[in-house]
């Protein structure tokens, strides 16, 4: 049997409500080239009687179970290690996969062989017509002067397996690894962005990043974002990068100052103290909000957006 081109891998942790659902949206796929790897991080509910369930009915599904609980990104990281295929696709416990979902993300990565993963959105990215294939230097100025690119959980991506590799997989960051992998990754890994929309991100009760220990991960998360700008892999230079360094030194006293203002001061104080932001760089980089929706896009020499190869053709059809 000839090796799929995808695998998607389900990581779940008592999920036994939501598994079966996200497992079958996968199946539905109109891309048929893949196998699906569901890897349980040790549930202590019915999760894994559902997964096993799907995997009698169907043999492209795969169940795997931890003998000990990893974590959330532990299990991410461990699935790293399972997958053999050149793509892989995470897709998570209690959302739902689009059927075009598989279809048009493996398209466009497989077209762009320059870029080291594909990434879509909950809404449609600013700029201009998908696919757009992005530099880090693009990438980084779409996060930092433009609408912002790193939100996304790692579901939102289809990855080349050997890249993934290569980056170390995610770091051990709770909630907001997601976020600091994005802000690695994209530092060094060009990337190509796809339409959006093409799952169903469900919000429910039992998700990690309503504790509060994910505010304390994501306070930490964004001092990484003022650190990631004085990185030597930093791909931003000169005037953009000081005005970057600008943008987000405002974003972080925002925060800081809303912690305050909400008497939520060790939350303020691990902000500020994870990225190392100091009053010598308050007046070096004096806080400025300036946004451009076109920052980071792809645009022709004299100014108008990139039309995908697809649209060029006008004698097709």
């Amino acid at each position: 049997m000839d090796m799929p081109a995808v695998t998607v891998v389900i990581t779940s942790f008592n999920r036994e409500k939501y598994i079966a659902a996200s497992i079958q949206s996968v199946l539905g796929s109109t891309f048929s080239d893949f196998e699906l790897l569901v890897l349980d991080d040790a549930s202590t509910d019915g999760t894994v009687e559902e997964a096993r369930r799907c995997a009698d009915r169907d043999r492209r599904v795969r169940v795997v179970v931890n003998e000990r609980n990893l974590g959330q990104f532990g299990n991410r990281n461990r699935a790293i290690d399972l997958v053999t295929t050149p793509l892989l696709k995470y897709h998570d416990s209690d959302d739902v996969m689009y059927p075009h979902c598989l279809e048009t993300m493996a398209r466009i990565l497989l077209d762009e062989p320059s870029a080291g993963f594909a990434m879509s959105a909950g809404r449609a990215w600013s700029g201009g017509p998908c696919p757009m294939a992005l530099s880090p230097q693009m990438a980084y100025a779409r996060e930092y002067l433009g609408s912002g690119m790193f939100a996304g959980g790692p579901a939102v991506a289809l990855f080349r397996t050997d890249v993934l590799r290569k980056l170390g997989g995610f770091p051990n960051r709770g909630v907001a690894s997601d976020y600091c992998f994005w802000l690695k990754a994209c530092a060094v890994t060009s990337v190509v962005l796809v339409p959006a929309d093409l799952f169903w991100y469900r919000v429910h009760g039992g998700q990690e990043f309503q504790s509060e220990k994910a505010a304390r991960d994501y306070a930490i998360g964004q001092g990484e974002s003022w650190r990631a700008l004085h990185a030597p892999e930093c791909p931003l230079h000169g005037p953009l990068l000081d005005l970057a360094k600008r943008n987000c030194a405002y974003l972080l006293l925002k925060l800081t100052w809303r912690d305050l203002k909400a008497g939520r001061l060790a939350l303020a104080r691990l902000r500020l103290r994870s990225s190392g932001f100091s009053a010598v760089d308050l007046i070096r980089y004096p806080p400025r909000r300036a946004r451009d929706p076109l920052a980071g896009t792809p645009l022709t020499e004299d100014g108008e957006y990139c039309v995908p190869e697809w649209l060029q053709h006008p004698d097709v059809g």
